[in-house]
């Protein structure tokens, strides 16, 4: 009761907190995160990547396979940086707030619009896995059945969001934060002392991979680099709070304190993880490790690091909310209606607003369709995808000045295409096309590449054909 009392108390702040910010919000620039300093940049950053993953998931890799289940913060922090050295002050400088914003920029409009309805695409999938995870924590705190978690969870999140945009986004993710690092700080401090012996126990217990950082295996932690990498630097939830920074200087120091903020993170709940191994040897499933770690702790601090929990969730998937808001009317919206480009209106903050509210709704209810299916993962892996082929694509028009908008296009359409093949065929088979190492990521990455090369190769020689042929009509 008391740790109920505490999470319930904790959610109202949250809702209170989003309304309120309300009263910041004076145009669709505003809604949109626009001219935020260091601290808002980081704390709205920082929850893209801290979701449900970064507790329950890395807990559970942390009882599998020890301390090594730390690379998936480690890596998304190592993504952060990659961004914050290469492509930041990049981003920022263009004074967009959208990543398909770039690709129209180096592209053109044509791929910016298509960019943006795959991107949003990508934010549902993931938002879906949110809502997920959301439900499993209701579940667990709250004593709901799983689709009323989800309902109940998502309301939350879209209230504050859709009240309050970026600066609801951000305000309550400095709450989220704190709770965040501060249950997962007491839960690792109390659960350790549970521990007969301490270090002692730990070591006479557990394997020594299990204090190795390539205990996971290379395998498993070159693909969680590679994707972090790709999504870092294309991940719109991620980035919008850093194209939204007040100047370039922001963005880049942002980006730097989001990864130190990310990375040691993960190191908190693999170590949990571990102790769980210690306490509970015999778990018929991982994915518990954390949970029943709490029936360790305290009533107030079980109710702490619930609340911690369901921080992580809520930091995440209402990023992932106002980013489809913010792809739609920015890239798509006001390409339609041209009127848009000239002037913030309110009616670009009503359509924000709007489209918000609707992806949220979809997105709690693909959760509740496939809330116990076991292919919502694949679902997961198909966006994370098609986000590291859209990079790869910006990147070539960033570096590569033969792209053509219709070899961008293509390659876009292709990269779905192979990546739905690429998870249907491991849905069927148990195993990839090409290798069991050759995963969706890297066959999207590599026809992304291709079509794009190979299309616009072709278009410039046409090009350069009809020039000649229309030279020699003039001699």
């Amino acid at each position: 009761m008391v740790q109920t009392g505490i999470v319930a108390s904790y959610m109202i702040l949250t809702v209170l907190i989003g309304i309120w910010s309300q009263k910041r919000v004076a145009d669709s620039r505003k809604y949109d995160g626009m001219g935020l300093g260091v601290l808002m940049c980081v704390v709205a950053g920082a929850g893209e990547w801290l979701g449900g993953t970064s507790t329950v998931g890395v807990a559970e890799y942390g009882y599998e396979y020890g301390i090594s289940g730390a690379w998936y913060t480690i890596a998304n922090a190592a993504g952060v940086c990659v961004l914050a050295v290469f492509f930041a002050k990049l981003y920022r400088s263009m004074e967009v707030t959208t990543v398909s914003g770039i690709v129209g920029a180096y592209i053109g409009e044509q791929a910016r619009v298509w960019s943006a309805a795959l991107q949003i695409v990508v934010l549902i999938a993931i938002g879906t896995s949110q809502m997920i995870a959301a439900g499993s924590v209701g579940e667990s705190v709250f004593h709901l059945e799983s689709t009323e978690s989800i309902l109940f969870l998502g309301l939350i999140v879209l209230l504050y969001t859709v009240s309050g945009g970026m600066m609801a986004v951000a305000y309550t993710n400095i709450i989220h934060m704190l709770v965040m690092y501060g249950g997962i700080l007491l839960a690792a401090l109390l659960c350790y002392r549970a521990l007969p012996e301490g270090v002692d126990s730990m070591t006479q217990v557990l394997p020594a991979s299990y204090f190795a950082m390539s205990g996971i295996g290379y395998g498993k932690i070159s693909s969680w680099l590679t994707a972090s990498v790709l999504g870092a630097c294309a991940a719109q939830a991620g980035l919008q709070p850093i194209l939204g920074s007040k100047d370039t200087r922001t963005a880049v120091r942002s980006s730097w304190l989001i990864a130190l903020i990310v990375a040691p993170f993960g190191i908190l709940t693999a170590f949990l993880g571990m102790i769980a191994k210690v306490l509970y040897p015999d778990l018929e499933n991982a994915k518990m490790a954390l949970p029943v770690l709490l029936t360790q702790l305290p009533a107030a601090a079980g109710g702490l690091v619930m609340a911690a929990i369901i921080a992580a969730v809520l930091s995440t998937a209402s990023p992932i909310f106002l980013s489809c808001g913010t792809l739609f009317t920015r890239d798509i919206f006001r390409l339609l209606k041209k009127d848009a480009l000239r002037q913030e209106g309110p009616e670009e903050l009503r359509v924000s607003r709007l489209v918000t509210l609707i992806c949220g709704c979809l997105c709690m209810a693909l959760a509740i369709l496939l809330r116990s299916s076991s292919r919502a993962l694949d679902i997961v892996y198909f966006a994370y995808s098609i986000r590291g082929s859209l990079f790869v694509i910006l990147l070539m028009g960033i570096y590569w000045r033969n792209i053509t908008q219709t070899g961008a296009v293509l390659a876009m359409a292709a990269t779905g295409l192979v990546s739905f093949f690429w998870i249907f065929y491991k849905n069927q088979t148990g195993t990839y096309p090409v290798s069991a190492g050759f995963s969706e990521t890297y066959a999207a990455v590599l026809t992304s590449v291709l079509v794009t090369l190979f299309v616009s190769l072709i278009l410039k020689r046409k090009k350069e054909e009809d020039k000649g042929e229309k030279t020699d009509d003039r001699e």
